[in-house]
């Protein structure tokens, strides 16, 4: 498991481009059939990926890191499908995962296997997993069942597609919030103006991509912009300092989730675009 420290924005506004992706930048989470994890500062977020090719995958932790036994002794975690079909089996029980199910797993789930029903169309498991204080009913998500909300414009070139997957109207959890944006043909922003979370932190994973099309990610502070430049299946830490907005080359999807002080999606500290250098 790796571990990333929380970065001060001072610090930030410093940083030269390979030190920023070194910091906010999560590459090959997908690599290997073992789980890949990184540890966060940034309200204690595991972010996570699982590609399982030469059979099933178990969950593990390390004791030293997270002091508990097991991964989610005091913990949950929202898994989302982005590869072929799949299953995820807790504690005994399956559930099978089409390309784009989710997955809610409450805190105390012990035994955690992931699999590929085709491994030459093998699953992508993109997880995260924070704190938790009490446990909510493992809950599977189909996509069909997250409800969509279209937002945007094709003259703004922001037309885009939300799908709330964890969130307090929909699946409980202790603070975790989960879903996912699907930008039209045609349309590139996720969002602009941009905002920021005091209250939350956020991470981000694209994918969806052609091979030759990257995502520019901004983020930083609004009078000192910075930018990462994203590919498929690469994920982004956004501590809550920093605003966060992107702009592709095509189309693309992004899967969010937050940690922090509350579950409010609409809480967010607006940015004006006067204020943006």
């Amino acid at each position: 498991m790796e571990v990333r420290h929380a970065i001060h924005p001072d610090h930030a506004a410093a940083m030269d481009t390979e030190e920023l992706r070194e910091h906010f930048l999560i590459q090959s989470l997908f690599d290997g059939g073992e789980p890949r994890m990184i540890y966060t500062f940034y309200d204690r977020l595991i972010v996570g990926g699982v590609k399982p090719i030469d059979g099933p995958a178990t969950l593990s932790a390390d004791p030293a890191i997270i002091g508990a036994v097991y991964l989610l002794e005091r913990r949950e975690m929202g898994v989302i499908n982005i590869g072929g079909p799949g299953a995820i089996t807790v504690d005994g029980e399956m559930f099978a995962m089409a390309p784009r199910d989710g997955l809610f797993i409450g805190m105390g789930g012990r035994d955690v296997v992931f699999e590929s029903v085709d491994a030459a169309d093998p699953a992508r498991f993109y997880l995260l997993s924070a704190p938790a204080h009490t446990s909510y009913p493992t809950t599977h998500i189909a996509f069909a069942d997250a409800e969509p909300v279209t937002l945007g414009e094709m003259e703004n070139s922001n037309r885009r597609t939300i799908r709330k997957y964890i969130h307090p109207g929909g699946v409980h959890s202790c603070q975790l919030v989960m879903g996912m944006t699907t930008l039209d043909t045609g349309s590139v922003w996720n969002t602009m103006p941009p905002h920021s979370h005091q209250r939350r932190m956020e991470a981000y994973i694209y994918f969806d991509m052609k091979p030759d099309n990257v995502v520019f990610h901004l983020m930083g502070e609004a009078g000192r912009t910075r930018h990462l430049v994203v590919r498929e299946g690469e994920a982004v830490l956004s501590p809550s300092w920093s605003l966060h907005a992107g702009v592709g080359t095509g189309a693309y999807t992004f899967i969010w989730g937050m940690a922090g002080e509350n579950q409010t999606f609409t809480d967010m500290d607006a940015i004006s675009m006067a204020d943006l250098k």
